[in-house]
């Protein structure tokens, strides 16, 4: 297949998994040279192998990350290897190499406690391991790249390719009459495709250089919590929302605390020359009407096990 040479060559790291492989899916779709690296391809943590790998490309989409959650609690050392210096050492070779990188971050480098959406140049403030492992690779490419540098902080991701809440909430449909889902903790339910396009359209307008470098919030518009994505889930399914229970965080307590507000704002999107994401309800339809929902739904519907 022909490529685009004036989009550039592009590298994507963590290319297996959920987001990786959608990131490649984007870019073969829309004919821009592409090579995708597994963590068995490239230790990030590795100078060497960093600085070989992204020799010769026009942009990195980072998406190798260490996503344990609650392990990094009890492993933040290791959680901040990955997150933290492997990130760094990318952005030093991007910046040696005039490479431009595109960073996967999250809502858990802020507070979380906050009543109104957080903007770009909100204070961060981690509650977990996790989060400052997160906010340390943040820290690493605003400080190295600021020009170049392009923090895509996500949230709530679901998708295709790996495990996630609305593919769990639909294949529980087919073993539980009910479920008691979290109703206290509000985001924004992003489709992992969407944001892919969203990285692809912002690595283009970096090249174009009508994107300044800087902290870009990646979710969905609007807001819910994870009882009203199970619900709207369960709807657009063909199943009965009333199955989904309300209840608390303390009826699902884990070892690494959640942030209990985790709506971002998008104002940056304009600098760009962007809108924000669609809204969450419509990108969880587009997503469920893709082969893999569609057949989870229909187990659900018919009370098979996926």
């Amino acid at each position: 297949m022909s490529t685009n040479p004036r989009a550039g060559r592009w590298l994507v790291t963590g290319a297996a998994g959920m987001l990786g492989q959608d990131v490649l899916a984007v870019l073969k779709r829309a004919r821009i040279e592409a090579v995708g690296l597994r963590r068995a391809d490239l230790d990030i943590t590795d100078p060497a192998a960093v600085r070989a790998a992204v020799e010769g490309f026009d942009v990195v989409v980072n998406c190798a990350a260490w996503t344990d959650v609650d392990g990094a609690e009890t492993a933040e050392e290791a959680a901040t290897a990955v997150n933290g210096t492997g990130v760094r050492l990318l952005a030093e070779a991007c910046a040696a190499a005039h490479v431009r990188l595109l960073h996967v971050s999250t809502d858990y480098v802020l507070p979380g406690d906050a009543s109104e959406p957080y903007g770009e140049d909100t204070a961060t403030g981690p509650v977990n391991a996790y989060g400052r492992s997160k906010l340390v690779g943040e820290q690493a490419v605003t400080e190295l790249l600021p020009q170049d540098g392009y923090v895509v902080r996500t949230a709530w991701l679901y998708g295709e390719h790996g495990p996630n809440f609305v593919a769990t909430m639909l294949k529980l449909a087919a073993q539980r009459d009910t479920l008691d889902v979290v109703d206290d903790q509000h985001g924004q339910p992003t489709w992992s495709y969407a944001l892919a396009r969203r990285l692809v359209e912002l690595g283009q307008a970096a090249l174009k250089g009508w994107a300044m470098g800087g902290i870009y919030h990646g979710t969905a518009s609007g807001r819910t919590t994870w009882m009203g994505l199970a619900r709207e889930t369960y709807r657009l399914s063909g199943l009965d929302p009333e199955r989904i229970r309300p209840t608390t965080s303390e009826a699902f307590v884990r070892p690494a605390v959640r942030p209990a507000f985790s709506v971002l704002a998008h104002d940056r999107w304009d600098e760009a020359g962007m809108t924000p994401l669609a809204d969450w309800r419509d990108q969880l339809a587009e997503a469920l009407a893709t082969p893999a929902f569609k057949a989870l739904a229909g187990a659900a519907r018919d009370g098979r096990a996926g």
